[in-house]
């Protein structure tokens, strides 16, 4: 159903985040390169203003994988037959329902999609709205960038863990 999963959960600490059915996100690789496809999040967006993976709410009844390449397709007009899932990894929550707010479901999750080009090359892009600027990064700058907070936090495992599936530490 689709927007199904369109509306807040429970975060940590009181807070809430986007997805009532949890969130997901592709980290999109172009192998040759070491880069990563980057999104630098416009202003109105949920942690706008920073640079993250795309990505968004998981619809009801969606994978993970699902998720981030419907997203995917949505903010970056990425060509989903060019993409190659490597796994899929939890790299936030889950967070508890909060009792002060029983409209908010609860145990919430972001999760990463860690996938890679087919040809191991960068795959055109085309942002939409919710993207001031579509980016390949090498891995050796991303943490230069004003990330999201939560990403940031997440990058060095997503990297060290992209590494090992296709034979790069």
């Amino acid at each position: 159903m689709p927007g199904s999963g369109d509306g807040w959960s429970a975060g940590p600490n009181g807070s809430t985040v986007w997805g009532r059915c949890g969130a997901a996100g592709l980290f999109l690789i172009a192998t040759e390169h070491d880069e990563v496809l980057l999104q630098h999040r416009a202003a109105w967006t949920s942690a706008g203003n920073t640079w993250g993976i795309p990505g968004g709410a998981r619809d009801m009844g969606e994978t993970a994988a699902e998720a981030a390449i419907r997203e995917s397709i949505e903010e970056c007009s990425i060509d989903p037959e060019l993409v190659e899932v490597l796994d899929v990894v939890v790299t936030a929550g889950p967070f508890a329902a909060d009792p002060a707010r029983p409209e908010l479901p609860g145990d919430w999750t972001y999760t990463t999609v860690i996938a890679r080009t087919t040809s191991g090359n960068r795959i055109p892009t085309v942002a939409n709205e919710e993207s001031y600027e579509l980016r390949w990064v090498g891995f050796d700058a991303v943490e230069a960038l004003d990330l999201l907070p939560a990403f940031r936090s997440a990058f060095p495992e997503l990297r060290r863990h992209a590494g090992e599936l296709h034979g790069r530490n």
